[in-house]
């Protein structure tokens, strides 16, 4: 019988936690202030991940919290706080790689689920099996492994461990992330959670005996960006990631804006829902698929390494920029009076066409009407982020839809 995959989706911020779990999660992850592996995300704090929980917990909907970075000596004392923190607001699960980390959760808060992130590089089905004799309940499963071996490991490991594994958003260039020239570059440790992402910056070739001389890095002509991969995406292939045994399908990205979140949430959940009810409706509803997923902003599509080893098509070589089709506006907050308030993100302008996008898949176009600030002042346009604003959207809006603007 196939397993019924769990959609996994990353968060933030309390803001992008609630649109995951609008837009279709089945699980969040998010990390806290400290301890995680992406430092530079908003990220969590105490109050606000206790609030996101709950929030996610009415909805039926679990959280898990990154632990996840390699441990120093001087790490341990606030590990062991924070783990107590955490006891208190119980998150479903604990993602962590260091087996101290891992050990010490397993003392302090032993009624919370311990996941293995996947920069403990879990490649084979004795290393799953390792984990689950030590306690953990999921392992996630380092990007190198393909289709087959995955469906290998799901036959070698019990019935009750669960298979995580990424099928969305950016890659690495390192070997399960663990890479190292970040530290090396800028002082600045991608274990430790401060990654500076030089895997996307343009290098030159520099010949000993004539420093200072540039001379530009060539990949068959076609560019210099040498470490630069494409994004992963998998929602073609949602038939092979059930068939495989995953348990949980893991979307990247937890320094990515809400309509990002809400634009792969929403796709995936219809994806992976439509298949589950008809195998002939995911094929025919494929190009919507598409369509939606194209509508965030990603640096082109590969499947990584899912069917093989990846060839040179996985790399960017003429470019490091993104491809960006819409602008985030805002989130509706709530209605008052015929008219929506908004936290503005980008600038939009009164009289302009934008789109409302909604959780059950539906795209709205609507032109703006007037636009108020908080003290009631009409302003022909919103220039100002962040800026709290009530907008006339003709009625069309609902707590939660996000709006954008599609670029030209």
């Amino acid at each position: 019988m196939a397993r019924h995959p769990e959609l996994l989706i990353p968060a933030s911020s309390l803001e992008v936690l609630k649109t995951a779990v609008i837009f279709g999660a089945d699980a969040v992850y998010i990390g806290g202030e400290s301890f995680g592996l992406r430092a530079k995300a908003k990220n969590f704090s105490m109050q606000d991940m206790r609030e996101g929980i709950a929030f996610a917990h009415a909805h039926h909907v679990k959280v898990y919290v990154t632990v996840n970075i390699f441990a120093h000596n001087r790490d341990l004392e606030g590990v062991r706080m924070y783990l107590e923190e955490l006891r208190e607001i119980q998150p479903d699960g604990l993602i962590i790689a260091d087996p101290g980390i891992f050990e010490i959760a397993g003392e302090i808060c032993p009624e919370i689920e311990r996941h293995i992130s996947t920069q403990a590089n879990n490649t084979n089905y004795a290393a799953y099996r390792f984990w689950y004799r030590q306690g953990a309940k999921r392992v996630v499963a380092a990007r190198e492994l393909s289709m087959e071996e995955l469906k290998e490991l799901r036959q070698n490991i019990p019935e009750d461990m669960e298979i995580e594994a990424f099928i969305h958003g950016s890659m690495c260039i390192s070997y399960s992330g663990r890479c190292l020239l970040s530290n090396y570059f800028t002082g600045r440790d991608a274990n430790q959670g401060s990654c500076t992402h030089p895997c996307r910056w343009k290098y030159a070739v520099v010949e000993e005996t004539r420093p200072g001389e540039y001379m530009p890095v060539f990949e068959n002509d076609r560019g210099t960006y040498i470490f630069n991969s494409k994004d992963l995406c998998m929602i073609g292939h949602i038939p092979e990631l059930i068939d495989a045994g995953i348990d949980s399908l893991k979307v990247e990205g937890r320094m990515k804006t809400a309509l990002y979140v809400a634009a792969v949430a929403r796709t995936y959940r219809k994806a992976l829902d439509d298949y589950l009810e008809s195998p002939e409706k995911y094929q025919a509803n494929m190009p919507w698929y598409l369509e939606q997923i194209a509508s965030c902003t990603y640096r082109q599509f590969t499947t990584g390494f899912f069917f093989g080893k990846p060839d040179e098509n996985t790399q960017i070589y003429n470019e490091s920029t993104y491809v960006k089709e819409f602008t985030y506006l805002g989130i509706v907050e709530d209605e008052q009076e015929g008219l929506y308030r908004i936290e503005q993100r980008n600038k939009f302008m009164a009289g302009e066409w934008i789109e409302i996008m909604k959780p059950d898949g539906r795209n709205v176009k609507v032109k703006v009407g007037k636009i108020l600030n908080e003290e009631g002042m009409e302003q022909e346009s919103a220039p100002h982020a962040k800026q709290v604003l009530f907008v006339d959207l003709q009625g069309q809006a609902e707590k939660f839809d996000i709006l954008r603007r599609a670029e030209v």
